[in-house]
């Protein structure tokens, strides 16, 4: 396997391919809010695409808080002033990359596209927009980017900056007004269900029946905008399908959704 490292406006990414000639399949992951590239089941999850002879390039967006450590949010200033447009802007670079050739010494035949959670709503949006996206996967994601109560708002545009606990670091993250604003301009940019509805290329959405962060309903309500999508329910599973940070090994509802995602890339893009 080869692996190794691309970076370009901020944004940082692995990629994994086969030994011998390079693939002529690629696939862009992107991860959640408050996730990064190296965490948990993202590496391996990258390798076992390879497998099958795609290149896989794994992204940090530019301002998810991850900086020279890989492992630890160290640049907090940095991830409150991300912004959504910015994301999906982001992985519409990477496709583009690939496209002209500065990822891969050629450009990709056909290029798929996979989203964790937030990183899902971005990937359904980028997979709308894009005329590079061949294939489409989506865990566990978000139907609205409208995450916040009306009191929030009420404080976060009083205060210019709210703080959102990083449960597993113990981190009070900052996310400054700019984001709300972003969101509210670009409200029909940024709307995933209409969006979902003009998604053209094979779609599979994979969701935990038991997923506390974001609800099945999400899900249903993708499949409902998008009724040519395959959806995958994984019964009991929650948000990560019961992987964790590190990773220690693939849970069964991780391993199914994994061969899933595997048999739908095969079968949308093809493999070398």
């Amino acid at each position: 396997m080869i692996e190794r490292q691309w970076s370009a406006d901020g944004i940082r990414a692995d990629v994994r391919y086969p030994e011998g000639p390079v693939p002529e399949t690629a696939i862009v992951i992107a991860h959640g809010f408050k996730g990064f590239k190296d965490w948990g089941f993202f590496p391996h999850l990258s390798e076992s695409l390879a497998a099958d002879g795609h290149a896989v390039v794994t992204m940090n967006f530019s301002h998810n808080g991850i900086g020279s450590d890989p492992l630890e949010f160290t640049e907090l200033e940095r991830f409150a002033r991300n912004t959504l447009t910015r994301e999906l802007d982001e992985v519409h670079r990477v496709l583009e990359a690939l496209v002209e050739g500065e990822i891969l010494a050629a450009p990709p035949r056909a290029i798929g596209v996979l989203g964790h959670s937030r990183g899902g709503g971005t990937a359904i949006l980028a997979a709308a927009e894009s005329e590079q996206v061949d294939a489409l996967v989506t865990w566990a994601a978000v139907a609205d980017f409208d995450r916040w109560d009306d009191e929030t708002k009420v404080r976060w545009r009083k205060e210019g900056r709210i703080h959102v606990l990083n449960g597993r670091t113990g981190q009070q993250m900052p996310l400054d007004l700019s984001l709300l604003e972003d969101f509210e301009a670009n409200r029909e940019r940024l709307d995933i269900q209409a969006a979902a509805g003009r998604v053209e290329v094979p779609w599979r959405i994979i969701h935990g029946t038991e997923d506390p962060a974001v609800a099945v309903a999400e899900a249903r309500a993708l499949a409902q905008a998008r009724p040519a999508a395959t959806l995958d329910l994984v019964e009991g599973a929650g948000h990560t399908f019961e992987v964790g940070h590190p990773f220690g090994g693939p849970s069964p509802e991780y391993t199914r959704v994994v061969e899933a995602t595997r048999e739908h890339f095969r079968s949308a893009l093809g493999a070398d």
